[in-house]
């Protein structure tokens, strides 16, 4: 299992569960500095499919999001959750079966369930830590 430096140094495409439009969410946040960084986002939200969110497509479901990356032969690196803990074991399922490399749940975000799901399948999983926080330690060690 990768550690978080490690997944945050090698993931390209980074798709985020429960994206919202609203700049204050931390959701939009979070995607908006990582697309900074260099990382490509793929939001995720039924509420908003089809609709531009950081000039970027919003797809209904993972699977969607999956998709369209495969027509390049690309995959989803990261899952990065903004969803309850209770809505977590579904997404696990959909992680897993697009062959997502990581399970990331937010700061806040826990569910060992999920997790245990989705490192048997393979997946890393990163539980209750912000990947906007973690790339600025790791920058700031840089």
């Amino acid at each position: 299992m990768r550690n978080i430096e490690q997944i945050l140094k090698t993931a390209k495409t980074v798709a985020v569960v429960g994206m919202s439009n609203k700049p204050e969410r931390a959701s939009h946040e979070v995607a908006e500095y990582l697309q900074g960084q260099g990382y490509e986002i793929l939001p995720v939200n039924p509420a908003y499919a089809g609709q531009q969110i950081l000039g970027r497509t919003v797809y209904a479901t993972l699977q969607e999001a999956a998709d369209a990356l495969a027509r390049d032969g690309r995959r989803i690196d990261v899952v990065d959750v903004f969803r309850k803990p209770e809505e977590i074991g579904p997404i696990a399922r959909d992680a897993i079966d697009v062959r997502a490399g990581v399970l990331w749940m937010q700061l806040g975000i826990e569910n060992q369930a999920a997790g245990d799901l989705a490192r048997a399948a393979g997946l890393d999983v990163v539980m209750n830590h912000c990947m906007l926080v973690e790339h600025r330690k790791l920058e700031a060690r840089a």
